[in-house]
């Protein structure tokens, strides 16, 4: 056995045994062990509902001694594989029986989705891809092409500049938009962009949506791995963002500039997809349109705005600054065009 099987058998041992842990303590399962969040429909201050075992493993991951580790990248291998293995059991039939559990542990509403009934879903990958129901998500102001939107049911941060993102939710070392996009001359353009992060979990829905309505620029498919992006994975060392496979469209407005929107995958997510009808430039989408889905897991979205172009939503901004998440869901505001109402070049 290799020093990579030997390290990869000592972080199976220690997953296994954080299991065993926490089950024998009789601790809660899922409790509200997350990150703070707000909830922006009640206003109510919580921490967002996450497995113990998952926040004692993020913690144990991504730490300095771990980000050290790393540097061998023989971590990012085995999270990779376990991913992939992860989600091959989701796609099965047997997966099914787990849909009914995940509902009553997560308090999903099924109204909100169509079908509601979770027998009609032959597996849990496809209970994971579910769609809304028609009316379930009311898009703001959707004739207002100068208001941006939310992309996704999801928890989200927004800064006006990708230092202060960095300085304050993504301390990855190698963050950039040009090492996001792999792209120097894309990146130079959104060099200082204004940034809306956008985390999923497990038990949210998992298509998203364009936050603006414009034409399709540019579509490109990025492999890498399927790093967690929990706030403790985000604020590490490990560069999380630019590792993990993503793919992205850039869309050309007349009111915001050209808009960077980034679909990264994370933890037992085995794809990032873009509708094929927006990987063609020159496709129109309006905003609230769907641009694609993730399979099962966590994930994380990108939003970039040109320098000046977008005046985020004031609640967002300052809770941002505060490092509490906001819980919101697709279509609720996510701020205005500049309002000297200028094309940024």
């Amino acid at each position: 056995m290799g020093f990579s099987g030997l390290l990869e058998r000592v972080y199976h041992f220690i997953d296994s045994f954080l299991n065993y842990l926490l089950t024998t303590c009789h601790l809660s399962a899922n409790g509200q062990y997350g990150w703070k969040s707000l909830d922006r429909k009640t206003g109510k201050l919580m921490r967002e509902q996450q497995p113990l075992t998952k926040k004692m493993k993020l913690l144990f991951l991504f730490n300095p001694l771990t980000d050290w580790i790393d540097t061998t990248h023989l971590m990012r291998l085995w999270i990779h594989n376990k991913s992939i293995r992860k989600g091959e059991e989701e796609a099965t039939p047997a997966s099914h029986n787990q849909i009914k559990t995940f509902v009553e542990t997560y308090g999903i509403n099924m109204e909100d989705f169509e079908p509601s009934d979770i027998e009609k879903y032959k597996t849990f990958e496809d209970f994971f891809i579910r769609a809304h129901r028609p009316g379930s998500r009311p898009i703001h102001d959707l004739d207002d092409p100068t208001g941006a939107v939310v992309v996704a049911d999801s928890r989200v941060v927004t800064y006006t500049s990708v230092a202060e993102t960095k300085k304050l939710w993504i301390k990855g070392t190698d963050f950039t938009i040009t090492n996001l996009v792999m792209d120097t001359q894309l990146g130079a353009r959104f060099a200082d962009a204004a940034v809306a992060s956008f985390r999923l979990s497990p038990q949210d829905y998992h298509r998203y949506h364009s936050p603006v309505t414009g034409t399709v620029k540019a579509f490109r498919s990025i492999p890498g791995d399927y790093y967690q992006v929990d706030p403790v994975a985000l604020q590490s060392r490990v560069n999380i963002l630019t590792s993990n496979a993503r793919s992205y469209i850039v869309i050309d407005t007349d009111h915001s500039g050209d808009v960077l929107f980034v679909a990264i995958g994370a933890t037992d997510v085995g794809t990032v997809r873009i509708n094929e009808k927006f990987q063609k430039q020159g496709s129109k989408i309006k905003k609230g349109d769907e641009i694609g889905y993730f399979q099962f897991g966590g994930s994380s979205i990108i939003v970039a705005f040109q320098k000046g172009a977008i005046k985020f939503d004031q609640d967002l901004l300052d809770l941002s600054k505060q490092k509490i998440q906001v819980s919101v869901e697709v279509g609720m505001s996510l701020g205005k065009a500049n309002p000297l109402n200028k094309k940024v070049s």
